[in-house]
């Protein structure tokens, strides 16, 4: 168990996943200034909102129980108190408990979770079918055909920012407790959107605006 500075968010971050900020409220610049300041490795913790909204005290009502924690890669003020900051996705954890630590911002006891497997050749398999289906998807998109990755864990968490699911698609993926379900619950995923956007002609927006405002 560790306790991490805690960022609840209206999206879903995965391990291997960008995310950039917009900074401006003072207790997220003071979880900056201490990340930055007194820690090697500045990570804090990605929780996605259940009930609620990101801006305001207390305005995060309820908060799902699993998320990424994240690792401050680049970090540059802006001017009029904003500050832009990217950091990546690392590792999931489970949210045991909030906790006090006397800051403006929050922070929580977590457990980081272990990233699991499955069967071995069912996980070839479906990362297979998988890649496949994203294929599709494309081409019934017209879009053109990104560079899936090679290795199966990345590509369990890349669906979510492929294809246009919502944020409790999202989180259920993040959430699954190993590969083998998260690549089995994304191809049945893909395998919907590609159907509907061949019935109905829908795209889908992106998922998430590529800056997050705090």
């Amino acid at each position: 168990m560790a306790q991490v500075p805690l960022f609840p968010l209206g999206t879903v971050l995965v391990p291997g996943a960008s995310l950039p900020l917009q900074i401006f409220e003072p207790r997220y610049i003071e979880m900056l200034s201490d990340l930055v300041n007194a820690t090697d490795v500045p990570e804090f913790g990605v929780v996605a909102i259940r009930q609620g909204h990101e801006v305001g005290a207390d305005s995060a009502h309820d908060l799902h129980e699993v998320g990424c924690l994240a690792r401050v890669v680049q970090a540059a003020s802006v001017g009029d108190g904003r500050y832009l900051v990217v950091s990546t996705g690392t590792r999931r954890f489970h949210l045991d408990a909030m906790a006090d630590a006397g800051t403006a911002y929050l922070t929580a006891e977590v457990t980081v979770l272990e990233e699991r497997r499955g069967d071995e050749q069912e996980v070839a398999d479906l990362a297979t079918r998988l890649r496949e289906a994203l294929h599709r998807y494309a081409e019934t998109l017209g879009a053109e055909q990104p560079q899936w990755p090679d290795d199966a864990d990345e590509l369990s968490y890349a669906v979510g920012a492929s294809v246009g699911l919502d944020l409790g698609e999202r989180q259920q993926l993040l959430a699954a407790p190993d590969t083998e379900t998260r690549l089995r619950l994304g191809l049945r995923m893909v395998r919907r959107e590609q159907a509907l956007a061949r019935t109905l002609g829908v795209v889908p927006p992106p998922p998430d605006h590529p800056w997050n405002p705090n």
